[in-house]
């Protein structure tokens, strides 16, 4: 099976919701987004709809309402999105991209920690 097409600002918002709540119906993705942000019902269902055909999303039709959910985690998504950005935007180098992150955006002393040991599992450490 191939990957599913990247998704858009508007899809990820989507899926951050079908991550959350996990499967859901339209109403359901309707009235978390529209909570943050203007949207109208028919815009969440055409946008579901796009999602299922570009393999974003699954769509169970077993009962008169559609139940959609995620086709990926989010660790699976985030993944492919950060393996695309790496190439595209910093040549592969996982250093690159660590540094601009953390000099674009302040880590806590709990992200920094979570870090640390990440970087002694990875070089085979036990922290």
């Amino acid at each position: 099976m191939s990957l599913p097409n990247r998704p858009t600002d508007a899809e990820l918002a989507i899926l951050r919701v079908l991550w959350e709540r996990g499967a859901s119906t339209v109403r359901q993705v309707y009235e978390v987004l529209s909570a943050e942000r203007e949207l109208g019902y028919t815009t969440v269902l055409k946008m579901l709809q796009i999602m299922d055909e570009k393999g974003l999303v699954q769509r169970d039709i077993t009962d008169r309402v559609h139940v959609f959910s995620a086709s990926q985690s989010q660790v699976q998504t985030q993944r492919r999105l950060l393996d695309d950005l790496l190439d595209k935007a910093f040549g592969g180098s996982s250093t690159s991209l660590v540094m601009q992150a953390l000099a674009t955006r302040k880590a806590s002393r709990e992200e920094l920690a979570e870090i640390r040991k990440m970087l002694d599992q990875a070089e085979g450490r036990k922290g």
